[in-house]
């Protein structure tokens, strides 16, 4: 959950005028994140939930997303929230 956490802040701390991440719940191998936001139109609304692994395996841990399972948009502003698998230690190289 640490690791996780030092993940989402440095993702906020990068996207943070774009979209800004919380952890909902934590669960032994999956992980629930709400995404709200303006987020950018020239991105691929994607690759901020994507930019979560990166950040996490930054921390040496290993995640997916998997499912968008809930979703607002209107014209400025979306929140999504976003269930993450979390691979066991091993699977990191």
């Amino acid at each position: 959950m640490e690791k996780l956490k030092k993940a989402v802040k440095e993702f906020n701390r990068l996207h943070g005028s774009e979209a800004q991440a919380e952890i909902i719940k934590v669960k032994e191998d999956e992980a629930i994140i709400e995404f709200k936001g303006s987020f950018c139109k020239t991105c691929g609304l994607f690759d901020y939930f994507e930019d979560i692994t990166w950040e996490a395996m930054e921390f040496g841990l290993k995640v997916e997303p998997v499912e968008i399972v809930e979703m607002e948009e209107d014209f400025e502003k979306g929140r999504y929230v976003v269930k993450y698998k979390i691979y066991p230690k091993e699977t990191i190289e």
